[in-house]
C-alpha cells in the first residue's frame, strides 16, 4: 500500500514552473542555483501592551490563526524608562513558517488576502533589502479571512517578511513575481 505525501500547490508551481523560469532568465546550469523561499517570518508589535497583558494574548491568537502555527510571545530586551518599559515584558508576538505551512500561507495570502485589500493597486517593489529578502507591512490584521471581524478589539498591522537565497534584490524580485506576488507596475510617463 503506497501512501501519497501532499505536496502544497504553491511548492508544486515552484519546481515545475518557477525553476526554468528563472534558469531561462539568469542563466543557471544547475537546479540548485535557482533562488528558493526559505521562510516567511510574521511580526506584530502590540501598542499598549505594556498597560494590558491581554491585549499580547489576543494577538498571538490572531497571528495563531493567521498563520496555522502557535505564535510566541516578544520579549523586551532592555529597560526604556520613556515608554514605561521594563526588561522582561511581552510587547508583541511572532511567528516563523518553514517547508508545508509557509506554502500554504503565501498560497492563501495571495490568492485570498490580497485581493481583500482595498484600493489594492499591487504590492510595493521598494522593500527588498539587498540580501534577497522582501518585507512588506499590513496595516489591518482584518484582510485576512481567518479573523472574525466581530471579535476583534482593536485594528493592529504587521510586517511579513518573505526570506530566499537570492543573492540580489533582481532575483528576489523575480522569484516572488514568478511565485505570484502582484507587484505595482509601475510606468514613467514621458512628456
Amino acid at each position: 500500500m503506497a501512501t501519497t505525501v501532499y505536496i502544497p500547490r504553491l511548492q508544486k508551481k515552484y519546481r515545475e514552473e518557477v525553476v526554468p523560469a528563472l534558469m531561462k532568465k539568469f542563466g543557471y546550469t544547475s537546479v540548485m542555483q535557482c533562488p528558493r523561499l526559505v521562510k516567511i517570518c510574521l511580526n506584530q508589535g502590540v501598542k499598549g501592551s505594556v498597560s494590558d497583558k491581554k491585549m499580547v494574548e489576543d494577538a498571538i491568537g490572531e497571528m495563531t490563526m493567521i498563520s496555522g502555527q502557535k505564535a510566541q510571545a516578544t520579549i523586551s530586551k532592555k529597560d526604556i524608562s520613556n515608554f514605561k518599559l521594563r526588561k522582561g515584558i511581552p510587547i508583541g508576538c511572532r511567528v516563523t513558517l518553514r517547508s508545508v505551512k509557509m506554502f500554504e500561507f503565501m498560497d492563501r495570502f495571495i490568492a485570498v488576502t490580497l485581493p481583500r485589500v482595498r484600493d489594492f493597486k499591487g504590492v510595493n517593489d521598494k522593500s527588498f533589502d539587498g540580501h534577497g529578502n522582501y518585507t512588506m507591512g499590513v496595516t489591518e490584521q482584518i484582510i485576512f479571512p481567518e479573523i472574525n471581524i466581530d471579535k476583534i478589539a482593536r485594528i493592529s498591522g504587521m510586517d511579513i517578511t518573505f526570506v530566499t537565497t537570492a543573492k540580489s534584490n533582481e532575483e528576489a524580485y523575480e522569484l516572488l513575481k514568478e511565485m505570484g506576488i502582484p507587484f505595482k507596475n509601475i510606468k514613467k510617463e514621458t512628456n
